[in-house]
């Protein structure tokens, strides 16, 4: 075999393996959107990808089912192929299994709305939420819904888990998403460094206004962050003291989750 022969059969791994990524970095953001998807040319601008190149992938995935595009309002969404897959793993995460009895004990003990959210990738994912017995809820977050880890304070307390490498790293790669939150890169590290000094992450302002969040995070067992789970509440509700006494109640159910996942 010639040099331009055995060049050739290794660079087409590399490029396979980059279009696979570049298709999966599309369908995170896409995600994001939901049900009611996302403009191509918000797609570019999150991933970084040149709109010729947005479009072909995308063009891809809608032939094969798995995005499906708006006639009215030509958004690019998720198509009905994902969770037809999803189907293929119908048993809940050891994680889930494992914080439902934190998750139903702190919600009765706290008041306010709880959410448990996973990291993936570099994006947040709540897939849990309980709604406390207080009047005022604050519903911000939805089961599904997907966020760059850093604009909530569940990815800003993962970030502050993970080593401080990592985290730049990750926070420096979602820059250009952040601007749809009205945040950036040093805000978030400052967030990120604040958490790892109390243990604990919060946003003074939710992503609603006149609320705040309060996050602790959740380890695998190789030490990994993975989780965090978050009660988000009028601010009013959470002053100093109560601050205090909902993160020791969050940092105690984080680690009775830990300890089951290790078990």
């Amino acid at each position: 075999m010639d040099r331009t022969a055995l060049a050739r059969n290794a660079t087409e791994p590399r490029e396979g393996a980059q279009a696979i990524r570049r298709a999966l970095a599309v369908l995170r953001i896409l995600a994001a959107g939901r049900e009611d998807g996302v403009p191509l040319a918000e797609v570019v601008r999150a991933t970084g990808l040149t709109r010729p190149t947005v479009h072909r992938i995308v063009h891809v995935l809608i032939e094969e089912g798995i995005v499906e595009r708006h006639e009215r309002t030509g958004r690019y969404a998720i198509g009905n192929q994902v969770p037809e897959l999803a189907l293929a793993r119908p048993r809940p995460s050891r994680l889930l299994v494992a914080a439902n009895p934190s998750l139903r004990r702190a919600s009765t003990e706290i008041g306010d709305t709880l959410f448990l959210t996973v990291r993936t990738g570099n994006d947040t994912l709540c897939v849990d939420r309980r709604i406390g017995v207080y009047p005022i809820q604050v519903l911000s977050i939805e089961v599904g819904a997907r966020r760059p880890l850093g604009v909530s304070s569940a990815g800003v307390a993962i970030l502050a888990a993970m080593p401080a490498q990592d985290a730049r790293k990750i926070v420096a790669a979602n820059e250009k998403r952040f601007e749809a939150y009205r945040t950036d890169v040093a805000t978030v590290m400052g967030e990120v460094t604040a958490a790892r000094r109390l243990g604990y992450g919060k946003r003074e302002i939710g992503l609603v206004q006149g609320t705040k969040s309060i996050s602790t995070w959740i380890k695998t067992p190789d030490g990994r962050p993975a989780a965090a789970m978050t009660v988000s509440a009028v601010r009013t509700r959470l002053g100093p003291r109560r601050e205090q006494e909902v993160a020791e109640i969050l940092l105690r159910e984080a680690g009775i989750i830990e300890q089951a996942i290790r078990g």
